[in-house]
């Protein structure tokens, strides 16, 4: 079929080139002003999720970071299983993951942290990926949470990997993103698939409206949840947790989107409403 498109195509073109060709002879070239202005054609812009991701994706492959991509429709072993999620977790709660009628294993993935676990099955350290993509929760949408959303999410795993390299890649990612005099907090925390687990803050200062508003008055700003990839998630992947040792992290990309162009709903990054798209048009 699509052959027969193509060659119908072809057909078509070689159709209007020999009636062009045949009336060069007839044409008057003064009837052409060659002076006169094209008809303007406006240029698109990249939506600014697009953008926030491109920038997050080149910082961390200028440390060696590669993309990994994988399927938005997953297995519950590669969501939740692999990544050390008992099954009395509330992330398993039908509230927050979207499953698939008449196919109980399967979901729509409410994390890429299910790519880490692929990632690790499929490949021998030394691991150093990050994985975006777009993710679903069974959330109810409002200015400030949507069904689907996007993340951005890393993984290291090697022979010696510390909680203090995690610390000093994303202390580099918070200068690169937010300035080369940022400073950053780590707040213990917890994550099923890490131990120890953490939150980190960037400091924004309270000396405008906006840091106060975006920070309630503390001058730090949440960004990004991390910690030490637990030894049981290695075991689950095949990996020797004896031998090898990791770190991962988790970014929300329209949250970041949000603030970075103090953009006051979310929902308008998905309306694709042309009035909020011109005001990119000049963004990389």
């Amino acid at each position: 079929m699509i052959n027969k498109v193509k060659q119908t195509a072809e057909e078509k073109y070689e159709q209007l080139k020999a009636a062009l060709e045949g009336t060069n002879d007839q044409f008057d070239a003064d009837l052409l002003d060659t002076s006169a202005p094209g008809e303007p054609i406006p240029s698109g812009a990249r939506h600014p999720v697009s953008i926030m991701l491109n920038k997050i994706i080149g910082i961390f492959e200028r440390i060696g970071f590669t993309v990994a991509e994988e399927r938005e429709v997953e297995t519950d072993w590669y969501n939740f299983t692999a990544m050390n999620t008992p099954e009395d977790h509330p992330a398993r709660d039908m509230q927050d993951t979207f499953y698939v009628r008449n196919a109980p294993n399967m979901l729509l993935r409410p994390h890429t942290s299910s790519v880490q676990s692929r990632v690790m099955t499929t490949q021998k350290p030394p691991i150093r990926i990050i994985a975006p993509g777009r993710v679903y929760r069974n959330e109810t949408i409002s200015a400030r949470s949507h069904c689907q959303f996007h993340q951005v999410e890393g993984l290291y795993v090697d022979e010696g990997v510390s909680f203090a390299d995690m610390k000093q890649t994303l202390l580099y990612f918070a200068r690169e993103m937010y300035g080369r005099d940022t400073n950053i907090r780590l707040r213990p925390s917890y994550f099923p698939f890490t131990e120890p687990s953490a939150e980190m803050d960037v400091y924004m200062g309270t000396s405008d409206e906006k840091s106060y508003r975006l920070t309630k008055g503390t001058g730090w700003l949440e960004v990004l949840g991390c910690g030490m990839v637990d030894p049981k998630v290695l075991e689950n992947c095949g990996i020797n947790p004896k031998k090898y040792t990791g770190f991962a992290f988790g970014i929300g990309i329209e949250r970041s989107a949000l603030q970075n162009y103090d953009i006051s709903d979310i929902r308008y990054l998905f309306e694709n409403d042309v009035r909020l798209m011109r005001q990119f048009g000049s963004a990389i």
